[in-house]
């Protein structure tokens, strides 16, 4: 053994050994059970970022114990299109060269997006493999591919004919940038200082206002009620009367619904069906007409002349003027709220009716609540089942119409929308398998993700599974924690406080990086990084180098077999003894995801138990045999977390081995 650990000298050589020899590929192990992941499939688009790299740790720590214990175990990796995110990083390109999509038409365009993806499609998946994860690449999948995409067509078709998909005229998020719809899952909200105004609304027939607090003042062009709740005293004899909306002079009724939150403003709400979900709610509660006055490009139009095709924001400033003019303004306060952002270009999110495709979620959600109820599938930690089932029983129609062009086209003659992402990754489990796989290794076993996909992903795959499969998809979702800045808030790339993962295996390498990550995952919900414990792997990795240099350098035997073990001493009994017990504290930490104490326990044992006690005692009283023994075990437990280093010392040993560690008995 060379005298200092080089990591960047045994991981490359390494891994091309191990996808060399197949070991990655369950065809070529002979156990008859079978395990199965499947790798939540990144973006196109995608980079390796912390999260990505957490997740893809935990996943290969299972999967690699799992064939060390016998298991054919399967991990399919594979991307996703990624339908806005894809087509928004191409019109970019496109706009470099001064073109857009629609000056090169939808095929040339597609032809773009292919060419695109053959160049940057797979640089994630390339990451990963630095990290070390053992995926079986002959698996690779991409939900564009020709076979994955007759499974999304044969899913659409099947819900049609069944009656659950559906055309209607509706309410919906839409991003004016990406000039396409989104659901309530794909927005993220900021925090933004704005107003509330009070706006007075002249009672008819009368010298009185009812007054109503709103944050968009553009919208009251399109209001077509102002609305009470029933409990609400104050407002109980002026239900039933109208009133003269401001700027349009149109009457509207006074009514009441219990959906009106008496807190907010002064009680009394605008109502404006076509760009509010809940006034939508509200408007077919009482059959109030629908009046867009914001369309798809964001300008406002059935409006004043004076207002027409201006900007939102522009629209908004001269309408409260206006107001002010007219003294319809009773006052202004300063006011935070949350806006409704788009997940892919951070465009403020409009409402606005919109002909959509949508799919009856009631019967489809009580697929997917039934076998969690039932705990037939598992959260791992626990406190995520309740939002799960929470989400699920308050479920609205989900909207799977997107006016992209990349993507999977609606099967249905004449139309030229897409399918939303989402729709067909929920195949994800049983779609990236053939039907030789699919008698072997469905259902999978373990999903890996993250918590704000929940409901995006996890739930839409329960009932898919349900729903084509007749079988959960799988039977544990652990949800890895969530990697924070040390002073705990959200990585950023733009901020300057994302850490590039590639970057810390360069520099301290792939199993110190692997080791140090997972070491942070103690069952919390959130890690709030630091680099010290990346450093802390790296001398613990150090460790475990020259503990075996000094063990194999100090042998006198050319082989050792462990046939029969020879105990000479209490050392040898309380050493073989702590082995025992720290493998089956790690097999049932592993079995339920705890990583962090799985770490803690195998670096406890390796550092203070062996090395600084039995290794110093055996320089006295050598028991040769136990040592290569124990060293042997220390390798096995160790190797899930640090594949690399553990498969350099296991090939050095002078024992009967296996081709590879990776497929020694745990």
């Amino acid at each position: 053994m060379n005298k200092k650990h080089k990591p960047k000298e045994i991981e490359e050589k390494n891994y091309s050994f191990w996808e060399e020899k197949g070991f990655f590929n369950p065809d070529n192990l002979p156990y008859k059970k079978s395990y199965t992941i499947v790798l939540p499939p990144p973006n196109i688009t995608g980079k390796l970022h912390m999260g990505h790299a957490l997740n893809g740790i935990c996943q290969d720590v299972i999967i690699r114990q799992k064939r060390m214990q016998g298991f054919k175990a399967l991990w399919i990796p594979g991307t996703d299109h990624a339908g806005i995110a894809t087509q928004n990083v191409v019109e970019k390109d496109l706009k470099k060269r001064g073109l857009t999509r629609f000056d090169l038409g939808r095929e040339k365009f597609l032809e773009e997006v292919y060419k695109w993806k053959e160049k940057y499609g797979n640089i994630i998946l390339n990451q990963y493999k630095k990290i070390g994860v053992s995926c079986d690449w002959s698996r690779q999948r991409f939900t564009m591919d020709k076979e994955y995409a007759q499974e999304v067509k044969k899913a659409f078709l099947h819900y049609y004919e069944k009656g659950l998909i559906y055309q209607a005229n509706r309410a919906i998020n839409w991003c004016a940038r990406c000039a396409t719809s989104l659901s309530n899952l794909e927005l993220e909200y900021k925090e933004e200082k704005t107003n509330l105004w009070y706006i007075k609304y002249p009672i008819k027939d009368s010298k009185k206002f009812i007054i109503v607090a709103t944050t968009r003042p553009e919208t009251m062009l399109g209001d077509t009620a102002v609305a009470v709740n029933p409990k609400d005293k104050k407002y109980q004899e002026l239900v039933g009367k109208k009133v003269i909306l401001p700027l349009q002079n149109k009457e509207i009724p006074i009514i009441k619904d219990r959906l009106i939150d008496m807190e907010f403003g002064t009680g009394a709400v605008k109502v404006t069906p076509a760009h509010d979900l809940k006034d939508e709610q509200i408007g077919q509660n009482h059959e109030l007409e629908v009046v867009q006055v914001i369309s798809e490009k964001g300008l406002m139009e059935n409006c004043p002349k004076k207002y027409q095709g201006l900007k939102v924001q522009e629209a908004r400033k001269e309408i409260v003027k206006d107001l002010e003019k007219l003294n319809l303004l009773k006052e202004t306060k300063e006011y935070t709220h949350s806006v409704p952002k788009c997940y892919r270009c951070d465009s403020t999110i409009e409402v606005i009716p919109s002909l959509q495709w949508f799919l009856k979620m009631k019967e489809l959600a009580q697929k997917a609540i039934e076998p969690v109820k039932k705990g037939e599938i598992e959260f791992f930690p626990k406190n995520f089942k309740k939002p799960y089932l929470d989400w699920l029983k308050n479920i609205k129609d989900w909207c799977i119409s997107r006016q992209l062009w990349w993507g999977h086209q609606i099967p249905i003659e004449g139309e030229s929308d897409v399918l939303d992402t989402w729709f067909s990754s929920a195949l994800w489990p049983f779609a990236t398998m053939s039907k030789k796989d699919f008698k072997v290794f469905y259902p999978t076993d373990a999903l890996f993700t993250a918590r704000d996909i929940i409901n995006l992903w996890v739930a839409r795959m329960i009932f898919s599974g349900q729903e084509f499969t007749k079988k959960n998809p799988f039977s544990q979702v652990y949800i890895h924690p969530t990697i924070l800045t040390k002073d705990g808030k959200r990585m950023s790339k733009s901020l300057g406080t994302g850490i590039d993962p590639i970057e810390l295996i360069d520099q301290h390498g792939a199993d110190a990086t692997r080791f140090g990550l997972a070491y942070q995952a103690m069952g919390g919900q959130d890690i709030r990084f630091s680099k010290d414990s990346i450093l802390m792997a790296e001398k613990f990795c150090n460790k475990i180098w020259n503990a075996s240099r000094f063990v194999l350098g100090n042998l006198e035997k050319e082989k050792y077999t462990f046939a029969k073990l020879k105990i000479k001493s209490n050392h040898d009994k309380r050493i073989l003894k702590q082995l025992e017990k720290t493998k089956e504290g790690i097999e049932k930490d592993l079995a339920k995801f705890n990583y962090g104490k799985a770490c803690h326990k195998i670096y406890d044992f390796f550092w203070h138990d062996f090395c600084d006690n039995y290794i110093e005692k055996s320089k006295k009283d050598k028991n040769e045999q136990i040592l290569v023994y124990v060293l042997l075990g220390s390798l096995k437990l160790l190797h899930p977390f640090t594949p690399f280093i553990t498969e350099e010392i296991y090939q050095k040993l002078p024992i009967d081995k296996k081709e590879s560690i990776m497929i020694e008995k745990w």
